[in-house]
């Protein structure tokens, strides 16, 4: 039996990069799946190709109309939601001297805000059905400080404590709350990551990514497949028992 069937899942951030991995995973572990993203076009194109179990949702998770909107599309659809994926997220860098409260905002808003209202709208219904589990998006960025990289490990800091503290909030309602840390992971998103790492750290482009890589005690970088499976094992009653804790799937990058 597949681990996640009769599931709805809605995932923020579901258009591409380890967003869509998951939505593949999760439809091909028989759920019915929403591809939420700011990105309209990128969510349907990504909708179409996972088939008749995936829908395509509009959604910037700053805005608490649209999750909400996005929610009841959903809901609509196929009765309640099962499992949130809370995957959309933003990475900007930059040295102290130069950051600015509107990439501070940005980064909140997305990161953290994002997270916890998508949460917010969600809950209700988990509660009605009887229980849930959602999966939160942190980053070995949230295990540790990293030069010229405040904000963005602050907000992934933030996202743990989140998941511990809603955790034990409706531990009681049966809704699991729990958050992976993914390491380096070879998106499109990287190359822009790559892109500052060179303009902050004067390196050639290209540089970073190569040394992150290496420096993986596996050897490489993550694959968005990489970090998929255990999306789907949080998600599923194979976890049952797994509630308030962050999963780090990084290579052995960080040891906890």
């Amino acid at each position: 039996m597949s681990a996640l069937a009769g599931k709805v899942a809605l995932v923020t951030g579901g258009a591409r990069g380890i967003g869509r991995a998951i939505c593949a995973a999760y439809v091909a572990a028989g759920a019915h799946v929403a591809v939420a993203d700011r990105l309209e076009a990128e969510a349907a194109e990504t909708a179409a190709a996972l088939g008749p179990e995936a829908m395509a949702v509009a959604m910037d998770v700053t805005d608490r109309e649209e999750i909400a909107a996005g929610v009841a599309a959903v809901e609509a659809r196929w009765g309640g939601i099962d499992i949130l994926v809370n995957n959309a997220g933003v990475f900007n860098m930059a040295p102290i001297e130069e950051i600015t409260f509107e990439d501070y905002r940005r980064q909140y808003d997305i990161n953290v805000a994002g997270t916890l209202f998508a949460i917010q709208a969600v809950v209700p219904g988990m509660k009605r059905r009887g229980g849930g589990a959602i999966v939160n998006f942190s980053s070995q960025a949230g295990r540790r400080g990293e030069p010229n990289i405040a904000i963005y490990c602050s907000t992934k800091a933030a996202v743990i404590s989140l998941t511990q503290s809603l955790a034990l909030e409706f531990a009681p309602h049966n809704i699991r709350v729990n958050a992976i840390a993914p390491g380096v992971v070879d998106t499109p998103m990287w190359d822009q990551v790559d892109a500052l790492f060179a303009k902050y750290e004067h390196r050639a482009l290209g540089e970073k990514k190569r040394l992150v890589g290496e420096a993986v005690p596996l050897g490489r970088m993550g694959r968005p497949e990489d970090i998929a499976g255990p999306c789907v094992f949080l998600a599923s009653d194979e976890a049952r028992y797994i509630t308030a804790q962050t999963l780090n799937v990084d290579g052995g990058n960080w040891m906890s």
